[in-house]
């Protein structure tokens, strides 16, 4: 089949739900050869995720997640403000969470989260050469602890209850990829 045939039309879109984190849309389509269908898309901000490098280990974080209902070990990371470069908000998010600032940021990859569902991507970065130069500064709803890791205790753990997020596993395979 021709590329051209996949493509699908919007023709009108509007908000069923708007919450704090996204918006809830749908959307409704036309394919190539007529087909119409009303298609749900969550809008949400972009995402950063950074990837701390201390030596042989990790700066990781600790948190609560509402969906799991359970704590969550994961890389620091957060929604990009709005009009924000995503490398300036990876700084931020990895200044905000732990205290430390990167000497040097790397881009590794960015992605869809889920391209059948979301709108936003997620754009993660390797930081190096950290300092620790001030407290944590989170807001007001963010409790999180951080602490060191072993990489190879993050990367045997990385699926399990304790570290579930999908995300991390994907960011964790961009920086196996970079390493190599």
């Amino acid at each position: 089949m021709n590329d051209e045939k996949l493509i699908w039309n919007e023709k009108s879109s509007r908000i069923v739900l708007k919450t704090v984190v996204f918006d809830v849309t749908e959307r409704h389509s036309v394919s190539a050869d007529g087909l119409e269908g009303d298609y749900i898309v969550c809008n949400a901000r972009d995402w950063a995720i950074v990837i701390p490098e201390l030596e042989d280990d990790f700066l990781m974080v600790k948190q609560w997640r509402h969906g799991e209902k359970a704590l969550s070990v994961e890389f620091p990371g957060g929604v990009i403000d709005a009009g924000e470069d995503p490398d300036i908000a990876a700084g931020r998010e990895l200044l905000e969470e732990t205290g430390y600032k990167a000497g040097k940021l790397t881009k590794l990859a960015s992605f869809n989260p889920n391209p059948a569902l979301f709108s936003n991507h997620v754009h993660v970065y390797l930081a190096k050469d950290l300092t620790k130069v001030s407290e944590q500064d989170l807001d007001e709803d963010e409790y999180v602890n951080f602490f060191r890791l072993p990489k190879s205790e993050v990367i045997s753990k990385m699926g399990t209850p304790e570290m579930p997020h999908g995300l991390m596993l994907s960011a964790l395979g961009l920086y196996l990829a970079h390493k190599n």
